[in-house]
């Protein structure tokens, strides 16, 4: 049979112009649109896929070691429902930017996952597919716990998992020993109780002057476009409460509380850039103190007291969040509103209701902030409570604080700080102390107690690039603190004036476990001990914070 050279001529050119064609349709393919265009042009959500990283990405060279592989075996990963359950949005509705970046922000609070994102991965013109990529953190911690604050130690040893069986639930069994007292408990939290946004946890805990109880089932307003929440709360504990002079304990007292709570919330969602949400609860709270025969009482017994009351309380929320990093945390994002919010709440205890008194109760709460400028920003809260009894206002409490930040350079940021309180007749178990466990870092826990405090911090921070063994990022601050107490507590202790301290310390940014955010450590220096004060000349200060 003669060959058809023609033939041949033909098919190969057709395949070069098919070739060609793919290739040209590849290399024309428009970009995805960003996310506002989407909105507005009406995408429809299509798939949506989960990604979920393991704690150590094998792919980087410096984490493709066996070290780091087997500890990525033996970490059981997030479940893939779990993040789907948390996801605002669905495929077959509306593309919304605000709504995408909202739930990346719950995915980023969940201390089991150190990022999360929603990115646009194909648009076709209609549709939009979406991919929520997460990176697990180290979640199981079992061993030893030491933090060493206001030349205190305290110590612990326990295994806990916060994300059990990668469900993003936490148990736990803890032994702890501080100045206080020694305790051994355990507990349970579940944030996705029956697959959904709704929180249960329990607690016991078992400490040598007492125990806990603890119950909470509740569904918070957990998205600003949220239109119902609920919940109960009980709470049931015996301790010791001991009260402070010069970072010495001078006595205690037996104290046992009961308190319950129901409550129920309702909000129109989001209008605009507002929230406003109502809620409407009743409160149970029982209080009993009887002296320690083994101690001193170190001022008067506290008298007994039983508050029963309805409530109502009113939150408004701005939806002016931004996305950050080196603001409070080392190299992480950081979700920050910069905007306002406030809250208000009013009850009203009476006999008829089972309390010991009548009185009104309130509190209320704002928080503010803004950028000044590029690299400079302000932000501000303050909080007030207490009880009107017989026209008095009786533990009263008033707080307020200010944070400036000021970007010096690419890797150093100037803080400051101011904050105050104010009390009004507190509740003779309360002390209003300043130290070093509060802020006063040169000196003891509980150093000063007054009627009202003042402290002041500035603080140089600086950002390196140092990432040892890719588990800590590591940064580092020079310091200034200056504070002191007015008026005479219910010990009957004086102020001991203006106290100042300077320092340095080390910050260890956790970025591949779960317990904790950053670690301080710290050596400050007191400037201001009095002859024959038992004030050590240099305090050493551990803990675990959750900002820088």
């Amino acid at each position: 049979m003669p060959s058809r050279p023609g033939t041949w001529w033909r098919l190969a050119a057709l395949l070069c112009a098919l070739a060609w064609r793919g290739a040209f349709a590849a290399e024309v393919q428009p970009p995805i649109p960003a996310s506002d265009e989407l909105e507005a042009r009406g995408a429809v959500i299509g798939e949506i896929r989960i990604v979920i990283g393991d704690v150590f990405d094998t792919s980087i060279p410096g984490e493709n070691t066996w070290l780091y592989r087997t500890a990525n075996k033996l970490h059981i990963q997030t479940r893939e429902s779990v993040v789907r359950d948390q996801l605002l949005f669905k495929t077959g509705e509306p593309y919304r930017h605000r709504v995408v970046r909202e739930t990346e922000r719950i995915l980023r609070a969940k201390n089991y996952l150190y990022e999360a994102y929603v990115v646009p991965v194909a648009f076709d013109g209609t549709t939009v597919d979406l991919e929520v990529r997460t990176r697990d953190v180290w979640t199981l911690n079992p061993g030893f716990s030491f933090s060493r604050k206001g030349g205190e130690n305290a110590i612990g040893a326990e295994i806990k998992e916060d994300n059990l069986l990668g469900t993003g639930q936490r148990l736990g069994l803890e032994w702890d020993s501080n100045v206080d007292r020694e305790t051994f408990g355990i507990n349970y939290f579940n944030p996705h109780f029956r697959h959904s946004f709704t929180r249960l946890g329990l607690g016991y805990v078992d400490a040598d002057d007492g125990s806990t109880k603890l119950l909470e089932l509740n569904r918070p307003f957990y998205a600003l476009d949220v239109r119902r929440a609920a919940g109960v709360y009980l709470l049931d504990y015996e301790r010791n409460d001991p009260r402070y002079v010069l970072g010495d304990e001078v006595g205690e007292f037996q104290h046992r509380e009961e308190y319950y709570e129901a409550y129920s919330g309702w909000s129109r969602g989001l209008q605009g850039r507002w929230v406003r949400r109502w809620t409407a609860g009743f409160t149970y709270e029982r209080d009993r103190f009887a002296a320690d025969p083994f101690e001193p009482l170190g001022g008067p017994l506290p008298p007994d007291r039983e508050l029963a009351y309805p409530w109502i309380g009113f939150d408004l929320v701005e939806d002016s969040f931004e996305e950050r990093v080196n603001q409070d945390q080392i190299l992480r994002t950081e979700d920050v509103l910069v905007g306002l919010r406030a809250s208000v709440k009013v009850g009203y205890a009476s006999e008829a209701f089972g309390a010991d008194r009548d009185a009104i109760i309130a509190s209320a709460s704002v928080q503010d902030g803004a950028d000044l400028r590029p690299g400079m920003s302000l932000f501000g809260s303050a909080a007030a409570s207490g009880r009107i009894e017989d026209g008095e206002l009786v533990n009263g409490l008033l707080g307020a604080e200010g944070r400036f930040y000021l970007e010096t350079s690419r890797n150093s940021k100037f803080f400051a700080s101011v904050s105050g309180a104010v009390a009004e007749q507190l509740d003779q178990e309360y002390q209003l102390t300043l130290g070093g466990d509060n802020g006063l870092r040169g000196y003891p826990l509980r150093y000063q107690a007054g009627t009202a405090r003042a402290l002041l911090t500035l603080e140089q921070r600086y950002y390196t690039q140092w990432y040892p063994f890719r588990l800590f990022h590591v940064g580092a601050a020079a310091f200034v603190d200056a504070g002191r107490t007015w008026g005479t507590d219910v010990t009957g202790a004086a102020s001991a004036g203006l106290l100042k301290d300077i320092g340095i310390g080390l910050r260890l940014g956790s970025s591949r476990s779960s317990f904790g955010n950053v670690i301080h450590i710290d050596l400050a220096f007191p400037l201001d001990s009095a002859p024959g004060d038992d004030i050590d000349s240099v305090q050493f200060l551990v803990t675990t914070k959750g900002s820088f």
